[in-house]
């Protein structure tokens, strides 16, 4: 069978990576000389012999009859959905922001309004091709010889290797989104709600935003294909504030995917962009996600916001960004504590079920069960004597309490021995010894925890 220009092109980049990848001195760190990046690990910029692997930037073929898709693994949703949507498809799961890559979300997980019916991004892959530490292409799927790498891959986070391709499934889409913005007075009848609405098979999408433990609302989403009018949430006006002020809403598809991108859901505020005069200045293409995480890691780099607190004698303050997965029926019990113990807000609400049967060993959500994601990105401020993380680890120790689960692209406190128990490090442990037998990668534990 002949091969597409796309893909004779992916064939030799991949040749040249390869080398680029075998030619490094042994024992110097790999790493990717990426644009972007959604992780909250903020580590030194890469080297200067860091991987170029901006030649798998791109949607290679897009299979409208058959719902398929492939796509090279630094491929942004955001160029993803681009080349998707005009044959009326989309990935089945997209994550919130628009420069998550495909590889990123399938080997550090994704979330979004779907995730209720369609489990996580890495459910949706049939097959990746994945470049490991000594310079060997491997071809994965759930039925061949590497079908523990295609289970495990998922929330490696880039310690087994690199997917450099991978065939993914796509779901139907309509023109428009219409939603309903639904309010409960309480968690426990909204988490009552979350389980009836997720039942219902006329629902397309599901996410939750709170602003209070008396003031939580549900937004549920279904498809159409006619709209007397639609809403923009692209430049002045704020999509999170429309949750309150509007039971009923209708978005363009595109516009429904990325509307929480805009403000970094509310985020934004802290960077001073949703005040009017600024709002009004600030370019519109500059409104998203990656420019105000650049913001960020530049503030965290040279500890700037740190330096004002200390001029005006303010409190040490802690980032906490997070997103955890609790059980349903345990779902009030979360934030219950959650406001006594941290107290951020607003916070998201993103219900999921596995797809898959038989689950992902280092991500061991139980398949069938309905839990909720909890999404909160902010700084809390801490009390003298509190040690590093104090609010973090009371986070992760209630989790595991509830039977949850804690994403790790942002930081986290677990012991060796915690981690590896959370994160089936016996799996891991033997994926490592196939695949990276070397240790020219860091292990899980060493890059998330330790932030290598």
């Amino acid at each position: 069978m002949s091969r597409s220009p796309a893909l004779i092109a992916h064939d030799t980049a991949l040749q040249a990576l390869r080398a680029q990848l075998v030619a490094q001195p042994d024992g110097s760190p790999i790493r990717l000389a990426k644009p972007t990046s959604n992780l909250f690990r903020f580590r030194e910029p890469p080297p200067a012999n860091a991987l170029d692997v901006s030649a798998f930037a791109g949607v290679l073929h897009v299979d409208p009859d058959a719902r398929i898709a492939e796509v090279g693994g630094m491929t942004t949703y955001e160029d993803l959905v681009d080349a998707t949507l005009p044959h009326g498809l989309m990935p089945t799961v997209v994550p919130q922001l628009k420069t998550i890559t495909l590889g990123g979300a399938v080997a550090g997980l994704g979330i979004e309004s779907t995730s209720f019916r369609a489990g996580m991004p890495h459910e949706a892959v049939l097959e990746m091709e994945i470049l490991t530490p000594d310079g060997d292409v491997v071809l994965a799927r759930p039925d061949n010889e590497h079908r523990e790498l295609f289970r495990g891959f998922p929330n490696s986070y880039g310690t087994l290797g690199y997917a450099l391709r991978l065939r993914i499934e796509l779901a139907p889409t309509r023109p428009f989104v219409a939603l309903r913005h639904v309010g409960y007075g309480s968690a426990a009848a909204c988490a009552d709600a979350i389980t009836e609405v997720c039942a219902d098979p006329a629902v397309d999408f599901v996410d939750g935003t709170v602003f209070a433990d008396n003031e939580l609302y549900l937004t549920i989403g279904t498809f159409t294909d006619q709209a007397p009018r639609v809403s923009d949430y692209t430049g002045r006006q704020i999509y999170y504030k429309s949750v309150r002020d509007r039971a009923e809403d209708v978005l363009t598809i595109r516009d429904y995917l990325w509307r929480w991108d805009t403000d970094w859901f509310w985020c934004s505020q802290a960077l001073g962009v949703q005040h009017p005069l600024v709002r009004r200045l600030w370019p519109r293409r500059y409104l998203r996600s990656d420019v105000y995480r650049r913001i960020v890691a530049l503030d965290r780099r040279y500890g700037l916001s740190a330096k004002v607190d200390r001029l005006l004698g303010n409190p040490e303050r802690e980032p906490v960004i997070q997103d955890v997965e609790v059980p349903v029926e345990r779902l009030a019990e979360f934030l219950d504590f959650f406001d006594t113990e941290i107290g951020i807000r607003p916070v998201w609400l993103c219900p999921v079920t596995l797809r898959e049967s038989t689950g992902w060993p280092l991500y061991p959500m139980r398949p069938g069960r309905l839990f909720v994601n909890v999404g909160f990105w902010a700084t809390v401020p801490t009390r003298p004597g509190q040690p590093a993380g104090h609010h973090n680890r009371l986070i992760e120790e209630k989790v595991t309490e509830l039977g949850g689960h804690k994403s790790l692209y942002s930081d986290s406190y677990f012991t060796e021995d915690e981690f590896w128990l959370r994160y089936d490090g016996e799996t891991y442990r033997k994926l490592k010894e196939t695949y990276d037998p070397n240790g020219r990668l860091p292990d899980l534990y060493a890059k998330c925890v330790g932030n290598q």
